[in-house]
């Protein structure tokens, strides 16, 4: 993998960290964050990659509140079920009140 990627992931990790817990983001509300928009894959990918490092990747979603990561972790409900213990409801591998659980990593700058 080349150091700018490696870079890029650093960055998508130092962000995801810092989402709260009972809270979610996108992958891309991360790109955007990070000044690169059209980057969304790209914050999907470190997502896989991710699965060594102590970060909340199960709070990361697509845009729509869907978990389109699931199976990327161990079992079929690993994902949801760490969602649900935070206390977000998920039906149908949707978030419940998308937007209220949304957390938008631009509060970072605020």
């Amino acid at each position: 993998m080349k150091q700018s990627s490696l870079d890029f992931f650093k960055k998508v990790y130092e962000v995801v960290a810092q989402i709260p817990e009972g809270r979610v983001t996108s992958y891309g509300a991360i790109a955007r964050y990070l000044g690169m928009p059209r980057s969304s894959r790209m914050v999907g990918y470190a997502m896989n990659n991710s699965h060594n490092l102590d970060i909340p990747a199960h709070r990361v979603v697509n845009r729509n509140g869907l978990l389109t990561g699931k199976h990327h972790f161990p079992g079929s409900t690993l994902m949801q079920q760490l969602l649900e213990n935070e206390g977000i409801q998920i039906k149908d591998d949707q978030v419940v009140g998308f937007k209220e659980v949304f957390w938008d990593p631009v509060c970072l700058t605020q």
